[in-house]
């Protein structure tokens, strides 16, 4: 487990660069048959892709950037309403002319002019296929038969940027539509109780997808070094990035 644990800390040090220095982000490239794909680790639920040139955010928290510092959005993703992921300030700083936002229906309510997905929709926006995936609770619950995430409300995505199909599951666990999905080469995964995922249900769902890459990430203080050994020969490469 040690040597599982060096290894990915050296990956870290060697593929992860400082990208925002005052915001504490870094970015790994990942090659794609249109170009290179950047992927930026804001931090929690919050990730940047330059891609084409093109920006696009994922659910932006002020929290965790100063987003006056950010380049602009092309595109906004929100997955779902709750307050760390749908942030109306953050958005604002996004914005210019022409940017364009993609949201689940109870986060478009307070985004006016942003296009709807619902769960199983595809359509392509800024040149980007973009699939949106249910993303709920099955197992973890606010009160009893109160899930977190109730079916329905959220979205996960799966982008694909030059024929590599990213997934950025948003907040859910191991349902059957997620592991359900095909051609997954990279995926984000959440891992945070009591909210999403234990490692168990991040290890079941990525033996399902079987993405080349799978970053964890809103994983809060879950011991990141489970899901290595979890999936340890798996043939999956599992990276760790700061993703709190």
């Amino acid at each position: 487990m040690v040597k599982r644990i060096l290894s990915a800390i050296l990956g870290l040090l060697l593929v992860a660069v400082p990208l925002w220095a005052n915001d504490g982000g870094c970015m790994d490239t990942i090659e794609t048959s249109a170009g290179d794909l950047q992927i930026s680790f804001i931090g929690h639920g919050t990730l940047m892709f330059a891609f084409d040139g093109k920006i696009i955010h994922v659910d932006p928290w002020s929290k965790l950037a100063d987003y006056a510092k950010l380049p602009k959005a092309d595109l906004i993703l929100i997955t779902h309403e709750h307050q760390d992921h749908l942030d109306l300030a953050a958005v604002e700083l996004l914005t210019k002319p022409g940017t364009q936002m993609v949201a689940s229906r109870p986060a478009a309510v307070h985004l006016p002019g942003s296009l709807v997905m619902q769960n199983g929709e595809s359509k392509t926006v800024q040149g980007l296929a973009i699939e949106a995936v249910p993303a709920y609770n099955l197992v973890h619950m606010r009160s009893e038969g109160v899930p977190f995430h109730p079916k329905g409300n959220g979205n996960g995505y799966v982008v694909t940027f030059g024929g590599t199909r990213v997934l950025v599951a948003g907040d859910t666990e191991n349902t059957p539509e997620l592991k359900g999905l095909q051609g997954v080469d990279v995926a984000f995964l959440p891992m945070n109780l009591p909210y999403t995922m234990t490692p168990e249900m991040v290890a079941d769902a990525a033996l399902a997808l079987q993405p080349k890459i799978l970053y964890p990430y809103h994983f809060g203080e879950t011991d990141t070094a489970r899901i290595l050994d979890l999936l340890a020969g798996s043939g999956i490469d599992v990276r760790i990035r700061a993703m709190q």
